[in-house]
């Protein structure tokens, strides 16, 4: 039996469930729990139980180690080096978002440095597989950025496009960088065309979700291109460049977001405007599904993982086991606020790193305000509006809201298919998370049938 990835523990005890006890007569709760009780997995392990692969406890640290897979997966698509990666984690410390963002960077930069050596001496190929690594190291450092008065991020930020649009280039990957207008604004993404399409070819669109920069989502784009597909990658508000560079925040009304980029697609000649194809990748699938029920030129929309309410997915691990902190934040923000503040006094660096970088993204000035916000995150009041054809991608070990695909597929009346990943074809984590090759042919054979 596997156990479930320990994100989940974080937000829970992020969620100031187990680490306080009832609200007091003050109106404030207090602590109660210790700093090695933060990442317990609640449960004695047993002796029958495997160690399962995912579990390398390298730097130590559950969350960092998950990334860390996370990283090393992207070693199939050439984005990275799994004895850079190991290096980078060995230098390390658990459960220290700093050291982390030091690290990464500190081996991101040596890559660029590395990079430029090789095409100063005129090895392209070198240089372009060089630069391809830095950027995906300098993201990896950028999952941690905590704010936007991080003087590291407007840099590392900048180094990491001029990177992968370099290496793009060098590599002779047919992409384009692309700006696409957006209100007063615009989304910065990559165009890649299809060597295989003579004539008007499907395109899958895709963005990423709440960390993750969608740069990330190569092996996407290169999967399709050898399919015939034409390929968009774009930033949006709330991650990446869109919100690093422009300040454009998430909004619950994602076909605000998802409308001007079909526009976008529309205006190219070499797509078929009949087969346009949507996914998002973690929150990124609750999003597209919320824009599925009025974005209606989308011919099939993949939710990866699909996600029935973002917003019961936060209550829960806020408020379920305490409904009083939920009492707290309607009747007394202010006093909300204060009793966040107590604890991340006490508690360690990750969550002060998760409150200031979710309030940053989704555009909050508090905590309270960032719960308030992310109330409005939910697919349960317009899941029979979808009337596109729907792909619920869920795995067995999901750790973002386990059992919320399957209650939108159950609460989807458009045709749709369900498609799970479990711990035998090794595609059970979040995103299929060290099993992209699992995670591709699943996805895009699929696709093939259906577009």
């Amino acid at each position: 039996m596997h156990k479930k990835h320990n994100r989940r523990h974080f937000l829970k005890q992020a969620g100031l469930l187990a680490g306080f006890t009832a609200v007091g007569a003050a109106g404030l709760p207090t602590m109660n729990a210790s700093a090695s009780d933060l990442f317990s997995s609640g449960r004695a392990p047993q002796a029958q139980d495997a160690k399962p692969w995912y579990s390398l406890s390298v730097i130590g640290d559950p969350l960092m180690d998950e990334r860390l897979i996370y990283y090393l997966g992207h070693s199939w698509f050439r984005m990275a080096d799994i004895g850079e990666c190991l290096d980078t984690a060995s230098r390390i410390e658990a459960g220290n978002p700093a050291s982390w963002r030091k690290e990464w960077f500190r081996t991101a930069d040596r890559l660029r440095k590395v990079a430029e050596t090789s095409l100063a001496m005129q090895h392209d190929l070198s240089a372009g597989e060089s630069y391809l690594r830095a950027a995906s190291y300098y993201l990896a450092g950028l999952i941690y950025a905590d704010t936007p008065t991080d003087p590291e991020v407007p840099r590392t930020a900048r180094a990491s496009a001029e990177c992968f649009e370099a290496a793009l280039k060098l590599l002779d990957i047919p992409a384009t960088p692309v700006n696409i207008p957006y209100e007063q604004s615009s989304l910065p993404g990559y165009f890649f065309t299809s060597p295989l399409a003579t004539k008007p070819a499907p395109i899958l669109i895709v963005h990423e979700g709440m960390d993750a920069s969608v740069e990330e989502c190569l092996f996407l784009a290169q999967e399709s291109i050898k399919r015939g597909y034409h390929c968009l990658l774009f930033h949006h508000p709330g991650q990446g460049l869109a919100l690093r560079e422009r300040g454009l925040t998430f909004r619950p009304d994602w076909e605000k977001v998802i409308t001007p980029v079909v526009d976008y697609v529309l205006t190219r000649p070499e797509v078929d405007p009949a087969r346009i194809s949507l996914t998002g990748l973690s929150f990124g699938g609750a999003l597209v599904t919320r824009a599925m029920a009025f974005e209606k030129r989308v011919k099939i929309c993949i939710a990866n993982p699909a996600m029935y309410s973002w917003a019961d997915f936060f209550a829960q691990f806020f408020f379920a086991d305490n409904p009083d902190f939920g009492k707290l934040l309607e009747s007394d923000p202010d006093a909300f606020n204060a009793a966040v503040v107590g604890f991340l006094q006490q508690a360690p660096p990750y969550y002060t790193w998760w409150f200031n970088s979710a309030s940053w993204k989704y555009g909050a000035s508090s905590a309270a305000d960032l719960l308030t916000k992310l109330k409005s995150y939910t697919n349960a009041d317009i899941a029979q509006l979808v009337t596109c054809h729907m792909l619920v991608m869920d795995g067995e070990g999901e750790s973002w809201g386990a059992g919320h695909a399957k209650r939108l597929y159950d609460a989807l009346t458009c045709p749709k298919d369900y498609m799970l990943f479990t711990a035998e074809d090794t595609g059970l984590l979040h995103n299929q998370n060290g099993a992209l090759s699992v995670s591709s042919q699943r996805m895009f054979d699929w696709l093939d049938e259906h577009i």
